[in-house]
């Protein structure tokens, strides 16, 4: 098994996680609720938290549409 990059940091996440457990905890709590949701439009957030973080967006400033 690959071990996959967290984009938020050097660490490693693991399959199925967007950040490492480091990052996902500085999230703010309504972003990763938000992340959270499995729905029509999770794509969309995840994009959105792609977005910010390649714009150098601090993990606790991240904001996510719901």
């Amino acid at each position: 098994m690959t071990a996959l990059a967290c984009p938020g940091c050097t660490g490693v996440r693991r399959d199925g996680q967007y950040l490492c457990g480091s990052c996902w905890s500085l999230l703010p709590h309504v972003a990763r609720r938000a992340l959270n949701r499995l729905d029509d439009d999770a794509f969309r957030r995840l994009r959105e938290l792609r977005a910010q973080l390649a714009h150098g967006v601090p993990l606790n400033r991240i904001e996510i549409t719901p």
